[in-house]
């Protein structure tokens, strides 16, 4: 049972209701996005909800078992409101989202709480998106502790790891551009696969501030994991972090990081217990 004011709940009994279901988006960078399904904007709570035509979501499901709740918004893709390139520079990526219900003829009401969380998986399809939200109970999946692992649980520089990353980060400038996914830097004279699995976190350009892992190296060119929103442009800065794939030779080689490997790389793995079960048989 959702709590609502006395009047609300009086409106919500009447033979005939005026609702709108509203929608506030908090990203992380601070920027927060209002919409609503009226036909009108609504000013609510200092905020004007703006109807955007398209947008329209979906019928709200809660269910006992902590599993991912079913509601998802669908909209069109607008400049000025939501872009596609916003959304592939992961601007929505964990944003916090509102969603509420108001009478639409009398705002003074206050409003009804439908659903609080988190944005998910966003997908793109043509000109519109399609926005999973993840309510609350769904934290309670999200696995606490460790396993036991041959590679290393640890992100190359964190708090376990303690590599200094300023030894392995590198400037360079964009001198060949192929795609929104390659490009080529003359300054990166390292060997083939030294970036592979790092990063490159762009200082100036359409896609500054942001960045994007690294799917291969070699031969001065990079090619992304995943496209930049944004055009990638000849004189373009960035910096680029050594890659590593959390495996124990190349963290002693390396990173002469041994002491702080957080894997167990010596644990027999599937094939060496099926031999051992076998000698007993």
């Amino acid at each position: 049972m959702r709590a609502v004011s006395p009047s609300f709940n009086a409106h919500l009994q009447g033979e005939v209701t005026t609702l709108a279901t509203c929608w506030k988006i908090t990203r992380t960078d601070g920027v927060v996005k209002t919409y609503t399904d009226c036909d009108k904007d609504l000013v609510y709570a200092s905020l004007t909800y703006l109807s955007i035509v398209g947008f329209t979501p979906s019928s709200i499901e809660s269910k006992d078992d902590f599993s991912v709740d079913n509601v998802d918004v669908q909209g069109v893709l607008e400049p000025g409101y939501i872009t596609a390139p916003d959304l592939m520079a992961g601007l929505y990526d964990f944003a916090e989202v509102e969603v509420f219900q108001v009478n639409y003829n009398d705002l003074t009401q206050d409003r009804m709480m439908m659903r609080r969380g988190k944005l998910g998986e966003v997908r793109l399809q043509k000109d519109t998106f399609v926005a999973e939200l993840r309510g609350l109970s769904e934290l309670m999946q999200q696995h606490i502790g460790q396993l036991f692992s041959p590679s290393c649980r640890a992100i190359l520089g964190d708090a376990r790891c303690t590599v200094n990353l300023a030894s392995f980060t590198f400037a360079g400038t964009v001198n060949t551009v192929t795609s929104s996914l390659i490009f080529a830097s003359n300054a990166l004279t390292q060997a083939a696969g030294y970036f592979t699995g790092g990063e490159v976190q762009w200082l100036t350009g359409a896609n500054a501030g942001l960045r994007r892992e690294i799917k291969e190296f070699a031969n001065k060119q990079i090619v992304l994991a995943l496209p930049m929103p944004y055009a990638i442009a000849n004189g373009d800065t960035f910096n680029v972090i050594a890659g590593c794939d959390k495996l124990f030779p190349t963290c002693k080689a390396k990173f002469n990081n041994v002491a702080n490997f957080r894997g167990e790389p010596h644990i027999p793995g599937t094939d060496a217990m099926l031999k051992t079960a076998g000698t007993f048989r």
